[in-house]
């Protein structure tokens, strides 16, 4: 497999299949991809192109005529190599793959068994492939795991106090379209961080200040983490996939900050300063007043 411009997926006509479309990377990627001018079909369970795992009659549709695919690994790892395989005879010239820092070090963890058998269907699919592995996401503070938390003036997590160079989405983003669209990164595993390594107590410290209102962060005990997300009713399969993510974290085999943003894209990964201010400026922790 060779690098040359004439094989790229962005010199021909064909689609960019972009997994998890309406998901925090995948629309980000679809809608760098358009803006540069690409066709791109966003596929979910609820997007505009129906794609569901679970059902194989949802995956000719999606993967027809797509030269190039973003794939967000599904959880249940069974499916997967199915579907590189299809994507692969339907057409698919090169393959994007979002998985995790650290998943290479938990082989044969159950939750790591998703992005571990992605990245290994991809790497044997036959095609142009490259893996983004980032850490934890900025934006887990303002769309997802610790938003609600957050405005509620509390985050209590397990963390042994060790740190975490959170990455930017919008940092991973801009890489994934690199890499869908650019040349010389097949065959490569880009691990991607921010600039630097807080703790969450300081993570939470910059978001209360740039919120302008205090914020508490509480260590717990991964028994007590447990507690408290299923008394928040979080599934227990949920809650220990969580508390099997900090077990990871606290080890520090992901702490160091890594320079695959900047290999990638020629400048320096968001800082979490940067994106707190940005978020609060935006309303992510402002608390509605009655």
């Amino acid at each position: 497999m060779t690098d040359s411009l004439s094989t790229s997926p962005s010199s021909s006509s064909g689609a960019f299949l972009v997994l998890g479309g309406t998901g925090k990377t995948g629309r980000r990627v679809a809608a760098r991809l358009r803006v540069a001018g690409h066709t791109v079909r966003a596929a979910s369970r609820s997007g505009e192109v129906r794609f569901d795992w679970a059902e194989r009659a949802t995956w000719e549709r999606a993967v027809d005529g797509a030269v190039a695919v973003y794939l967000v690994a599904p959880d249940d790892p069974a499916p997967t190599g199915d579907f590189v395989k299809a994507a692969v005879a339907a057409g698919t010239r090169r393959v994007v793959l979002l998985s995790g820092r650290g998943s290479d070090l938990f082989d044969g963890a159950s939750f790591a068994a998703g992005v571990t058998e992605a990245e290994r269907a991809v790497r044997a699919s036959g095609v142009e492939w490259s893996v983004i592995r980032p850490n934890n996401f900025n934006q887990n503070f303002d769309e997802d795991l610790w938003h609600r938390p957050l405005v509620e003036g509390r985050l209590a997590l397990p963390t042994g106090g060790v740190p975490e160079p959170f990455v930017d989405l919008d940092d991973v983003a801009d890489v994934a379209v690199a890499l869908l669209t650019g040349e010389g990164h097949h065959g490569r595993t880009y691990e991607l961080s921010g600039p630097r390594a807080l703790t969450f107590a300081e993570a939470v410290d910059i978001v209360a200040r740039a919120a302008g209102r205090p914020i508490a962060s509480v260590e717990l005990t991964p028994d007590e983490y447990r507690a408290e997300l299923l008394a928040d009713g979080w599934p227990a399969e949920a809650a220990e996939g969580l508390n099997a993510m900090f077990e990871v974290m606290r080890t520090g085999a992901v702490a160091e900050p890594v320079d695959g943003v900047r290999r990638v894209l020629g400048r320096e990964a968001t800082p979490f300063e940067t994106y707190a201010v940005r978020a609060a400026a935006a309303g992510a922790w402002a608390v509605a007043r009655p």
